[in-house]
């Protein structure tokens, strides 16, 4: 497991490296979206990584599901990165990413679940919250996860009964923790959307009704982030249906590892079967988990 965690982190740290620098390039620089190299300073991306230059006429946004659920160059760049760094270290393993897929089926032994850009629509509007998140599953269960929020340069992890961890850019560790909340009613609650016009409906009337018995609700655009953000206490709860794997794998370890109670879909999961993934400070776990069952809001939403 140790092997994995490093594996994990020397990829995630790489591929957000990547990500960094190629924002300016593709958007324009924006303040607040980490420090791209200097003017000179030797581009050490890995060799197998061709991005599109910046006079080329290939546009550096396409769409997938919707026209409102985008994919930038620079999120295939960073998957085809990703999966050649995992190829070097580990050629063995499966690959399961969001640009380039992998089996359905969940393997015996290793898969790595990736995501090159978790917060795509924040990557190209300048939010300042988007991640890379690398996950190594044995038979289908998180063992080694790294988040890295690419922006802030904090990097989160965790490995299965090791606990969980946050570094800023300096490297230096400290421990993660849930908060102590005790009342549904003081807990600040993270959540998001999918890009298909019903599930949105339905999503709006359980944000409606969560709305009045919580503190609070924010919506940040990047699940990766908002798992790590309650293992680190910056939110008390998280909810949200119609993730896939790649969008829990890394972040569900780390918030159970800090203490959270989790619910997560399916491995075999994929977003259109609307599975909810719940994390949950575990003083207000059994509140939060009984309201969202009294809001009708544990069941998957088509």
């Amino acid at each position: 497991m140790d092997e994995l965690a490093t594996v994990a982190h020397a990829v995630a740290q790489e591929a957000a490296a990547h990500v960094r620098r190629r924002r300016p390039e593709l958007f324009g620089a924006t303040p607040g979206h980490g420090e791209p190299p200097a003017s000179g300073t030797p581009d050490t991306r890995s060799s197998t990584v061709r991005p599109v230059s910046t006079t080329s006429t290939v546009q550096p946004v396409s769409t997938k599901s919707t026209e409102t659920d985008p994919v930038t160059l620079a999120d295939t760049e960073t998957e085809r990165l990703i999966r050649s760094l995992l190829r070097r270290a580990r050629p063995d393993d499966e690959v399961l990413g969001e640009e380039d897929g992998g089996s359905r089926a969940v393997p015996s032994g290793v898969r790595w679940v990736v995501d090159p850009i978790d917060g795509t629509v924040n990557f190209m509007y300048g939010v300042p919250a988007y991640a890379v998140s690398v996950a190594a599953q044995v038979d289908g269960r998180s063992v080694a996860g790294v988040v890295v929020d690419v922006a802030r340069d904090v990097t989160y992890g965790a490995t299965l009964g090791g606990g969980a961890w946050a570094a800023d850019a300096t490297g230096v560790r400290r421990t993660l923790r849930c908060t102590s909340v005790d009342r549904a009613e003081l807990a600040l609650v993270a959540t998001g959307f999918g890009y298909d016009a019903a599930r949105r409906r339905q999503q709006g009337r359980i944000v409606a009704e969560l709305l009045p018995r919580v503190r609070d609700v924010r919506r940040i655009g990047a699940a990766a982030l908002d798992l790590c953000m309650v293992a680190a206490g910056a939110v008390d709860a998280h909810y949200e249906h119609g993730l896939s794997p790649w969008d829990w794998a890394a972040g569900g370890l780390i918030a159970a590892e800090a203490g959270a109670v989790v619910q997560m879909p399916p491995p075999d999961s994929r977003a259109d079967e609307g599975h909810i993934t719940v994390a949950v400070a575990p003083g207000v776990a059994d509140e939060f988990l009984a309201l969202l069952d009294e809001l009708d809001a544990r069941r998957p939403l088509a």
